[in-house]
């Protein structure tokens, strides 16, 4: 199965996917809005647009996957091109929505999954849920929601926050956090591409739920470095962004990438993905 691709905000995830599918002979499209990052956009097997300013051509599109972020007023893609889209609903085969499991809010440590009923606490969690009932209520759009964890994988994750020094292992008491590779978030949108299920809601995170400074004493432990000096939570000097973070406790349940799109994680633990980013850098 080929199509042609419009990735709006064809960043770090939409590159990976990207860069697995153009090989198999998909027209890809990917946009920005910063010019410095067409030229990434292009290594990546993608045609760069730099959007907002290019309009978009949805002609001869049959896939579209949304990663820009929205803000109070909703989705960004929607705001601009809404009705275009709506119009030419059946003509595409798949849309994927990138959304994130901040929309479960906190559930103090308890388990949750696709059909948890929906309680963001930040801004950034309710801004979410928002986007993903727009995109919902277009009439005959095929539309598949994505809820991602924590996404770490080269370049971003316990190492280079290592290599840029300062890092601590910040204790808050019974906190965990659900993570995903990369890499598997690119798999995750592959197999729902060849199996649509318009409709469908998927938590895309890895098995382990874990306290943050176990995956930071990890990667440390990796690298040969001391372990980074432990910080009690309340005495943390963290911006008011971080700290929001630490107000959702939760373990995410990844059952249904597994069940109904037959999805193996290559990373289904952060040792296992740590211990490859490390294999992959030569240290």
């Amino acid at each position: 199965m080929t199509g042609t691709l419009l990735s709006f905000g064809h960043g770090y995830t939409a590159r990976v996917l990207s860069r697995a599918l153009a090989p198999q002979g998909w027209r890809i499209i990917g946009t920005s809005r910063n010019p410095d990052q067409l030229g990434a956009i292009r290594a990546s097997g993608a045609e760069p647009l730099l959007w907002p300013g290019e309009e978009p051509l949805l002609d001869g599109v049959t896939h579209l996957l949304i990663s820009t972020a929205p803000d109070a007023a909703g989705d960004p893609v929607l705001a601009a091109l809404g009705e275009q889209i709506a119009a030419r609903a059946a003509q595409f085969r798949w849309v994927g929505y990138l959304s994130t499991t901040a929309v479960y809010g906190d559930h103090g440590g308890a388990w949750v999954d696709e059909t948890t009923p929906l309680s963001p606490l930040a801004a950034r969690g309710r801004w979410r849920v928002m986007a993903e009932q727009q995109w919902q209520a277009i009439p005959g759009l095929p539309v598949h929601i994505f809820r991602l964890a924590g996404i770490y994988g080269p370049g971003r994750g316990p190492f280079s926050k290592l290599g840029k020094g300062g890092i601590r292992r910040i204790i808050k008491s019974g906190q965990v956090f659900s993570r995903i590779h990369v890499e598997d978030i690119a798999q995750v949108l592959a197999a729902s591409m060849a199996r649509p299920n318009p409709g469908s809601v998927y938590n895309v995170c890895d098995d382990e739920p874990v306290p943050p400074q176990d995956v930071i004493a990890y990667a440390a432990e990796l690298q040969g470095l001391p372990l980074p000096p432990a910080v009690d939570f309340d005495k943390a000097d963290l911006t008011p962004m971080a700290r929001s973070f630490y107000s959702e406790n939760k373990r995410v349940r990844n059952d249904r990438i597994k069940g109904e799109l037959g999805v193996q994680l290559k990373y289904p633990n952060y040792r296992v993905g740590l211990e490859a980013l490390q294999a992959e850098s030569g240290d």
